[in-house]
């Protein structure tokens, strides 16, 4: 193991995330030599390991905080502690949350090594000429070596309430460090770009047509002088500044493609297409919730279910009939999803803005309401009088296969969430989508569409953060750190 300093107390934020930095950088200097002596020399007579720093406070009081405040401070005395990975990557939000820690308690913060081991596959992720070999591709049993992925540590018993403390100390944080890590592998496997493009707003689509879009609108905010974006990421990381830079489009697109409009401060936004279905939703959220993201949107299409909506309508969910069954196991559906004031307010606006209507004249192109998610995409072809009766009942007036996904785990994850569709057809009136429909649809709406989400997140860019993380998305006993 390698030498690392001894705990120290810190009540300067910068110095302790700087100590962060420190310690995560000596464990993975200390790996990746080692790990590529082994593969060259063979298996070593001793084990190799080193672990992640983690950040830990002690309080003996309840801590004096606005009420307002729904992070920032734990909730009882006693000790709090979280491992940490990828510091530099997290060096605003690390910040921002010990900073607060130190505001609301008045005491120090204790930064050291954890017990908890780091796996040899995270700590060469971050140079793409190391890759560790599949078991039995070397001549000696790799983890009888290194540490590998411990499922134990790499779970969600934090965010989804029932983490049990075997020494005392309580979780500080929604995700080990572990956890993180596995979701920052799994990030550029399915979206073929790298972490640190991500921005803190996320726009979540099931559709293509809506990339080309974004990637035109990107391209005009490069070439405006007055543009807070900097830079657009295509897939593979491809980075451009000028806005009449080539793309080389990859011959083989991963299976949820991102892309990324840049700010400096990383406020810009991030489309993803997550294709369809619940089982791409969870796992985009799953995984971009470790980024601790301001917010993500839903902007897809969807089916209306009234006689009085047209093709290109919109839709405001204000709940959610959930019918995904790909989180049943984590957030039973008997759990409601309530709809966020702040972002509710910011999609309305964004419509009327975009559309230039306002009030009661908003109500022609769009409605507020229930959205039903199906796993089933040909639920059509079966029997209509259960599927229409529930429907019905639920007073639903939209129906896909995606959304109630996203905003249940936004819910889990504590990440503010909303919906904003389209309707693309009407299959309980006859309406269904054909292919020249379909064409003529998507030429008229996706660009209005995809404005009035883009729009909607410049909004609550401007929101305080401690105002747009709603008390709603809080349980009784929280981790400090959102």
């Amino acid at each position: 193991m390698p030498n690392h300093p001894t705990p120290e107390a810190f009540t300067d934020v910068n110095a302790a995330v700087a100590r962060l930095e420190l310690l995560y950088d000596q464990a993975v200097q200390f790996l990746i030599p080692r790990f590529a002596k082994v593969m060259q020399s063979g298996a070593p007579e001793n084990r190799i390991r080193a672990c992640y720093p983690e950040v830990r406070i002690k309080t003996t009081s309840h801590a004096h905080v606005d009420s307002r405040l729904s992070f920032g401070h734990v909730s009882a005395p006693g000790t709090h502690s979280a491992t940490i990975t990828r510091p530099s990557l997290f060096r605003n939000y690390l910040t921002q949350q010990i900073g607060l820690l130190l505001e609301n308690h008045g005491v120090p913060v204790t930064i050291g090594v954890s017990d908890t081991p780091m796996p040899i596959h995270f700590a060469v992720a971050t140079n793409p000429a190391i890759t560790v070999p599949q078991e039995r591709a070397t001549d000696f049993i790799l983890r009888d070596i290194f540490d590998v992925p411990d499922l134990n540590t790499t779970n969600d018993d934090i965010v989804n309430g029932i983490y049990t403390s075997d020494d005392g100390v309580e979780p500080l944080a929604p995700f080990t460090a572990q956890r993180v890590d596995y979701s920052l592998a799994r990030l550029n496997h399915y979206m073929a770009t790298d972490p640190e493009h991500f921005q803190n707003h996320i726009l979540f689509t099931n559709y293509q047509f809506y990339v080309s879009e974004f990637e035109a609108y990107a391209r005009a905010c490069l070439a405006d002088p007055s543009s807070p974006y900097t830079s657009f990421v295509s897939t593979g990381n491809v980075e451009i500044t000028d806005a009449d830079a080539p793309i080389e489009v990859p011959q083989k697109l991963p299976q949820m493609p991102a892309y990324h409009l840049k700010r400096p401060d990383g406020a810009g936004i991030t489309l993803v297409n997550i294709g369809v279905g619940p089982s791409n939703a969870k796992t985009a959220t799953d995984h971009i919730a470790v980024l601790r993201p301001r917010v993500w949107l839903m902007v897809g299409h969807c089916a209306g279910l009234r006689n009085t909506q047209s093709l290109g309508d919109f839709v405001l969910a204000h709940a959610y009939w959930r019918e995904d069954k790909v989180l049943d196991d984590d957030l039973p559906i008997w759990v409601p999803i309530p709809a966020l004031a702040e972002v509710q307010i910011a999609l309305e606006q964004a419509v009327a803005e975009v559309t230039e209507l306002q009030g009661y004249d908003l109500k022609r192109i769009m409605r507020t309401g229930t959205v039903a998610t199906l796993d089933n995409r040909n639920w059509e072809l079966r029997n209509q009088t259960g599927p229409v009766q529930w429907l019905s009942q639920s007073r639903s007036i939209a129906l896909d296969m995606e959304s109630a996904t996203i905003a249940a785990n936004g819910y889990r994850f504590r990440v503010p969430y909303g919906t904003l569709l389209c309707v693309s057809d009407k299959p309980l009136h006859g309406e269904l989508k054909l292919p020249g429909m379909a064409s003529d649809f998507y030429q008229t709406q996706v660009s209005r569409h995809l404005r009035i989400g883009i729009r909607a997140m410049e909004v609550l860019s401007d929101m305080p953060l401690e105002r747009l993380h709603s008390r709603k998305l809080r349980s009784f006993e929280e981790t400090a750190f959102l």
